[in-house]
């Protein structure tokens, strides 16, 4: 079986969505996450009670995401 590329996309005031054939790693020294899904939610807010998922408190704590910044120019 193919392994399905990764991709990653940030919801407007919400988790980041990672779609794909990935492994979610916490911090060094750790366990991973496990999951069986294709698809998860990370949490951006930092106020979920299942970190690093998002369990929707961003909807309660009002979370705003910053904007993005300004494309580089590239150098061609």
């Amino acid at each position: 079986m193919d392994s399905e590329p990764v991709t990653i996309t940030p919801c407007p005031d919400g988790p980041l969505l990672v779609r794909g054939d990935f492994t979610v790693l916490t911090a060094p020294g750790r366990e991973e996450t496990a999951t069986d899904r294709r698809v998860v939610a990370l949490c951006r807010c930092g106020k979920t009670g299942i970190p690093p998922l998002c369990d929707g408190s961003h909807r309660a704590v009002g979370f705003r995401a910053p904007a993005p910044s300004p494309a580089e120019p590239s150098e061609d």
